[in-house]
C-alpha cells in the first residue's frame, strides 16, 4: 500500500514539471505570417525530460515520464506524437517503456517534421528556402532549429522585402448639376398685359391726349342739351299753373 502515496504526486509532477522550462524558455518578439510582431512560439525539446534511467526506473516513473512529454507535445501543437503516447499509455507498462526507449524519438522527429512543412503554407521566398534547406538536411536538432530561429529569421527578410503600401488618391466630389432641394429658384415674372389696355391686369397707363379731349366734349354737350331740355319743360308747363 505504501507505494500509492508516491504514484500519486509523480503523476502530479508529471503536469507541473514541463510548465517550469516553457517559462524559461521564453524567447524574444518575433513576425507571424502577415508580418505582425507577435510572442515567439518556442518548441520543447523533449529530452531534456527524460532525466530517468529508463531500465532501472519503476512503472510509475516511467508513466509519469510519458505523461510529461505528452503535455509538452500538446503545448506545441504537435501531430502525431500526443496520439502516438496516447496509445502507449492506454497499454501496458511493458509497451509504453519499450516505446519510450526506442519509438517516442521517431514518432516527435516526424511530428516536428510535418510542423516545418506546415510553415510553407504562404510562405514567403526566404521561408521557403530555408524550410527546404531543413527538409533536404532532417534531424531533430535541425528541425528545432528552423522552428525556433531560423523561420523568423527568413521571414523578417521577407516582410522586409515587400513593398510598403502606397495611399491610394480619394477623388474629389463632383458637383452635381442637379440643383439640391434647399436651392432657391427665383420666380419667372409673368408677363404684364400689354400698355394701355383697358383690360389689362394691373392696370395700363392713364388715357391722355386726343381720347381725353373727345370724352369732355361728348360730357359737355350732354349738359348743354340737358339744359335746354329743362328749361323747355318749364315753359309749356307755365300757363297751366298760371
Amino acid at each position: 500500500m505504501r507505494w500509492k502515496t508516491p504514484a500519486g504526486v509523480l503523476m502530479a509532477l508529471a503536469f507541473l514539471i514541463p510548465a517550469a522550462p516553457a517559462v524559461a524558455q521564453t524567447e524574444s518578439p518575433g513576425l507571424n505570417e502577415a508580418c505582425q510582431t507577435v510572442e515567439r512560439k518556442v518548441y520543447k525539446d523533449i529530452r531534456e525530460l527524460v532525466t530517468i534511467d529508463l531500465d532501472t526506473a519503476t512503472d510509475v516513473e516511467v508513466r509519469v515520464l510519458a505523461n510529461q512529454i505528452l503535455a509538452a507535445a500538446k503545448a506545441d501543437s504537435l501531430p502525431v506524437l500526443p496520439d502516438a503516447i496516447q496509445e502507449r499509455l492506454d497499454g501496458t507498462a511493458d509497451d509504453l517503456r519499450a516505446f519510450l526507449k526506442a519509438g517516442v524519438q521517431n514518432a516527435w522527429s516526424l511530428a516536428l517534421r510535418v510542423t516545418v512543412v506546415r510553415t510553407l503554407t504562404g510562405a514567403g521566398a526566404n521561408v521557403k528556402a530555408a524550410a527546404q534547406k531543413v527538409l533536404d538536411d532532417p534531424g531533430i536538432d535541425v528541425y528545432l532549429d528552423y522552428l525556433n530561429n531560423g523561420l523568423y529569421a527568413a521571414r523578417a527578410l521577407d516582410c522586409a522585402s515587400q513593398p510598403t503600401p502606397t495611399p491610394s488618391a480619394t477623388p474629389s466630389a463632383t458637383p452635381s448639376a442637379t440643383p439640391s432641394a434647399t436651392t432657391t429658384v427665383a420666380p419667372t415674372p409673368a408677363p404684364s398685359s400689354s400698355l394701355g389696355s383697358p383690360g389689362g391686369e394691373g392696370g395700363g397707363l392713364p388715357v391722355t391726349g386726343a381720347d381725353t379731349a373727345t370724352v369732355a366734349g361728348i360730357g359737355g354737350a350732354l349738359l348743354l342739351l340737358g339744359g335746354a331740355g329743362y328749361l323747355i319743360g318749364r315753359r309749356r308747363r307755365s300757363p297751366f299753373v298760371a
